[in-house]
Parts: structure tokens; sequence; C-alpha cells
């Protein structure tokens, strides 16, 4: 018996690889993590193409109740369905640490995640500094994190919170406000919506430009460039 760790992609259920699809039709119970992003699509098609009834775990199930999908692995094929690449979050590492420890047998399926997918922009992918996300509640933590990368002359990209439970998100308005407010100056940003969906939107300019738009398609994310090579430079021009 196996516990399968699947990542979905990024835009719709055809994201799936063939090798994902093949391990869920051998699974006896499925499970969708639905709280660290979402698909612009919905669990009812997932099923379909699955033929398979999916339950959707949230943040308590994966963090305080995961012996439910951990003691169904030990008897049956098991499938943890993550939106993105598998092990973006650290959540995911938890749990399969978890799954070690009861001896039960683990395999990875790999997909496209925000951290692959946002080269699409134009900057270069090695040159991004640490990660950081944006919460709903205050913290400093994101402008720490801006003001190391900045000094590295890196890339930043800001991941923004969101609860699909609830349908709560926060927006790149949302965002932009917070760092304007803890005095970032006024610079160039790249503002990003449904990265890896054909309906996803870029657009490069200062802060509060951006911010006169109004961002209602999620999940979304922003980016301040570092230092930019010419060819970046280029590259931006196309989402002006």
């Amino acid at each position: 018996m196996t516990l399968y760790f699947i990542g979905l992609g990024l835009n719709d259920e055809k994201d799936i690889t063939l090798k994902g699809l093949e391990a869920i039709k051998k699974c006896k119970y499925i499970y969708l993590e639905y709280y660290t992003s979402i698909l612009p699509t919905s669990i009812k098609k997932l099923e379909k193409l699955y033929k398979k009834k999916i339950t959707v775990a949230d943040r308590d199930l994966v963090e305080k109740k995961a012996d439910e999908m951990l003691e169904k692995a030990k008897k049956s094929n098991v499938a943890f369905l993550v939106i993105g690449d598998i092990f973006s979050a650290t959540t995911h590492v938890d749990l399969l640490q978890r799954a070690r420890e009861k001896k039960i047998k683990i395999e990875f399926i790999h997909n496209a995640s925000i951290t692959s997918a946002i080269g699409v922009v134009g900057l270069e992918v090695y040159k991004y500094g640490k990660i950081t996300s944006i919460p709903f509640h205050e913290t400093k933590t994101p402008i720490q994190v801006l003001d190391q990368n900045q000094k590295q002359e890196l890339h930043t990209l800001f991941l923004l919170d969101l609860d699909p439970i609830t349908k709560k998100f926060l927006s790149i308005n949302n965002a932009i406000e917070f760092l304007l407010k803890n005095n970032v100056k006024d610079q160039l940003a790249i503002a990003c919506s449904r990265i890896g969906n054909k309906n996803q939107t870029i657009k490069v300019d200062k802060l509060s430009k951006l911010n006169k738009i109004k961002w209602d398609k999620f999940p979304q994310c922003l980016i301040i460039p570092g230092k930019l090579h010419f060819m970046e430079e280029e590259a931006l021009q196309q989402w002006k």
C-alpha cells in the first residue's frame, strides 16, 4: 500500500501528469490539499476526470488530523493531491516525515509550481532571493526579506495569503498598500495573477500605478526586481 504525493500543476484538471493520473486510478482514497493555493477549475471537474470521490483537506486535517489519512495508507493506496508541486509548502514535508515514521510506502509525482512558472515574466530565475509571503495578519517579515534581498541585488517574490475554504484572498492591491504603508518606496514591480493559466495576467509598472488596477482573479503574486540585466529589462517591456 502506498501514499502518493501528486502535484496538479497550476492551470486546470488537465495539468496533471500521465503518471499522476495513473497513480490516482490505483488509489482508494483521494485527498486534495486545499489551503495553500487554488486551481481555476472545480473539484467536480477533477472528480469527473479521475472517476473518484475527492476529500477536501483543509489545514486542520493535514496538520492536526493527518493520522486519518496515514492510517488509511497502511491498508490502501492513498493520493495526496497538491496544487502546483508537492513540496512547495513545509506542511507537506511534515506529512512526509510522519508517513516515514509509520513505515508507509511513499511515491512522489512532481509538477509545475509558481517557483518554476514565474520564469514567464522574464526575470532570471536564479537571481531570485528568499521567497516570502504577505499574510492576512500584520508582520514585518516580508519587509525584512525584501531588505535582505535588495542588499544583494536579488529579485523578491511575494506570495499572497489565501483561504480557499472561506473564499478569502489577499489581493495585489492589499499587498501594495501593505508595502507602501511600511515605507517601501514606490518602485518598479511585477504584478501577476493566475500564472500558468491561459488567462494569466502580468503587468509591470510602479507600485502606485499597479494599485490603480482592480486585481480580482486569484491566485496572485507580486515581484519587486533587484538589479536588472539588460536582457531582463527588455523582457519586461512586453508586460508594460
